[in-house]
């Protein structure tokens, strides 16, 4: 059985000749080999230890258990979709809303191993009916919509956690990492969150030195004088040890938290698979359902010892593309380090030692990208919000998320924010959509600037209704778009 572990060697294994593709299959040298497989862990470092950081979990597993996922998935895909499945970003309000309830780190891990598990059963049921299912159940303005508020969300968790611990070291790191995404070119630019929280760290360091301790909050909330940059961890940790293991722990009222974000995880793989089938020139739809299984597999197995959940990272989408090197030797040389980087508890509290404020300027960025994805799947599919089909549910929903309005069904159950506004999304639109009129199901233009397309629909004496005039056939409603924004979400 083909299980895509063996190479050709590309060329002389040394450089590529002008425009030449190292395709998935192919490899260079073993040395040039494990040089790409670094640059792929430092491509994907930021974001990936950050999160388990903001969840609360331990870094060292998280970066351990992405190896682990990711050669799951490139077995599971026989070597021919090129990925990093690194620490999903998707999961960091989630996890605050679950702590913020009284969860502890196993009741996060526990919600999300049922997300993993719900991702698993949806790719088998794409494997088993195709794409066109989560097309029909999830068209672009429901993912688009879900993936805003989960981004949007977290506002809240920046602004009263992290900013206050120290407002000019986040101001600074904040105004850092803008210029670095804006201003840096090629690979530079696709690490500027690690550049960030490197700058950030120094800075505080630097401040530390200066200034001395600060007067402000501190990662409990409460206002002391303390140390920016605590490395008494670091001192005590061990160089080679095992990470910090613990089991999940489910409970209802977390795990319903948690669902909605299986769909920004449907979202982020089916980007990718689209992105790198683009790049590579291979037809990867047959792969679709494979990539979205093995991603809720990596999940369920990182979780199930106290890891956070992965996904596919578009910033190892960006490697490739730089370099044009595709061959997944090189990321069996990343899953590799990241195994011997998660057994370092050394690295491990270097990580957890990162300031409060150095996190704040991190998140006003991170989280508004993370929510204005959202946008960017409307964009891509062409959904037209003008039509109240797609308006009503979606303006709904989101601030239904964003604002983190409750609804208390019993004493003890209640619904609220990122789940809430996700139900009321889904539920919402296709519930309008079974009782809107014919018209609005096919056309776009009902709350235009002007009446042309309304008026005509209201009733024309013609008869020709929304087809006559540039509104007619303008569009397909956006709920009708190619489904494209799911699949090129992260493109």
């Amino acid at each position: 059985m083909d299980l895509g572990v063996r190479w050709t060697l590309h060329g002389d294994g040394r450089t590529p000749a002008p425009g030449a593709v190292v395709r998935p299959d192919e490899r260079l040298s073993w040395p040039r080999t494990a040089g790409l497989g670094a640059q792929h862990v430092v491509a994907m470092f930021g974001a990936s230890f950050v999160a388990p950081v903001l969840m609360g979990l331990d870094p060292n597993l998280a970066i351990m258990m992405s190896g682990v996922a990711t050669i799951v998935f490139l077995l599971a895909t026989r070597g021919r979709v090129p990925s990093y499945l690194g620490c999903s970003l998707s999961f960091v309000g989630v996890a605050a809303v679950i702590r913020a309830q009284g969860g502890s780190s196993a009741t996060v891990t526990g919600a999300v191993f049922v997300v993993g598990a719900a991702l698993f059963l949806v790719g088998l049921a794409v494997r088993r009916f195709g794409a066109r299912i989560i097309h029909a159940t999830m068209p672009p303005i429901v993912t688009g919509a879900v993936v805003m508020l989960i981004g949007f969300n977290l506002a809240p968790v920046t602004a009263a956690t992290y900013w206050p611990q120290d407002q000019w070291t986040a101001l600074s790191v904040m105004l850092f990492t803008g210029l670095a995404v804006v201003c840096l070119r090629g690979f530079w630019s696709r690490i500027a969150i690690f550049l960030g929280l490197v700058f950030g760290y120094a800075l505080s360091w630097v401040l530390d030195l200066v200034f001395g301790r600060i007067h402000s909050a501190d990662a409990s909330g409460k206002v002391t004088d303390h140390w920016r940059l605590d490395l008494s961890g670091v001192g005590q940790a061990d160089w080679i040890g095992l990470p910090n293991l613990h089991g999940p722990s489910f409970e209802w009222s977390a795990i319903l938290v948690a669902l909605p974000v299986v769909i920004a995880l449907i979202a982020e793989n089916a980007g990718h698979v689209k992105a790198v089938g683009e790049m590579t020139g291979d037809n990867l739809d047959d792969k679709l359902g494979t990539a979205i299984s093995a991603d809720g597999v990596g999940s369920m197995l990182s979780t199930a010892v106290g890891g956070p959940p992965n996904t596919t990272y578009s910033e190892n989408i960006g490697v490739m593309a730089a370099t044009r090197v595709y061959s997944t030797a090189a990321y069996w040389a990343a899953a590799c380090f990241a195994l011997l980087f998660g057994l370092c508890p050394k690295f491990g509290a270097v990580v957890a030692a990162i300031p409060g404020g150095v996190l704040g300027g991190i998140t006003v960025i991170l989280y508004g990208m993370i929510g204005l994805l959202g946008a960017q799947i409307w964009i891509n599919a062409k959904v037209d919000l003008r039509n109240p089909l797609n308006l009503v549910p979606a303006a709904a929903g989101i601030i239904i998320g964003v604002g983190n309005v409750t609804m208390e069904f019993t004493d003890t159950f209640s619904l609220s924010g990122i789940a809430l506004g996700s139900l009321v999304v889904i539920t919402g639109y296709h519930a309008l959509r079974a009782f809107a009129p014919a018209h609005l199901k096919t056309q776009p233009p009902l709350l235009d600037a002007g009446t042309s397309a309304y008026d005509e629909n209201s009733g024309s004496e013609d008869g020709r209704g929304g087809n006559s005039g540039d509104g007619g056939n303008s569009g397909n409603g956006g709920d009708e778009a190619d489904g494209g924004g799911a699949q090129r979400a992260k493109s």
